[in-house]
């Protein structure tokens, strides 16, 4: 079985930052690219960021510049340092990564972190 857990979510002041984590757990045979997307209320999930294994990023245009994806790969885990956050940034954040178990891919999702960028 394998899991994904968000954590590092919570409240800021306009202009703060935040770090999220993303971790992978069980039965993993390697992790392919990784992403955070997000969600807010009434909107539709969009892409946040995204790295590959070799660390090959993409950012969505509304947040270049002030966040940063990455990885560990030896801790199965991926991060996204939000810098100058603006309360349009105010979602859930979730985790996306591509998994092998056993000889097989799968897209595995966290339960998502809650970012309230608010005074």
């Amino acid at each position: 079985q394998v899991k994904l857990v968000e954590s590092g979510g919570g409240l800021v002041q306009p202009g703060g930052s935040l770090r999220l984590s993303c971790v992978a757990s069980g039965s993993i045979a390697s992790i392919g690219a990784m992403a955070w997307y997000r969600q807010a209320p009434g909107k539709q999930r969009e892409l946040v960021a995204s790295i590959t294994t070799g660390g090959n990023t993409n950012y969505a245009n509304s947040v270049k510049g002030r966040f940063t994806i990455s990885r560990d790969n030896a801790k199965n885990t991926a991060y996204l340092q939000m810098n100058s956050l603006k309360p349009e940034d105010t979602a859930v954040y979730s985790c996306k990564a591509i998994i092998q178990v056993v000889t097989r891919l799968y897209d595995y999702w966290g339960q998502g972190t809650q970012v309230t960028v608010s005074s």
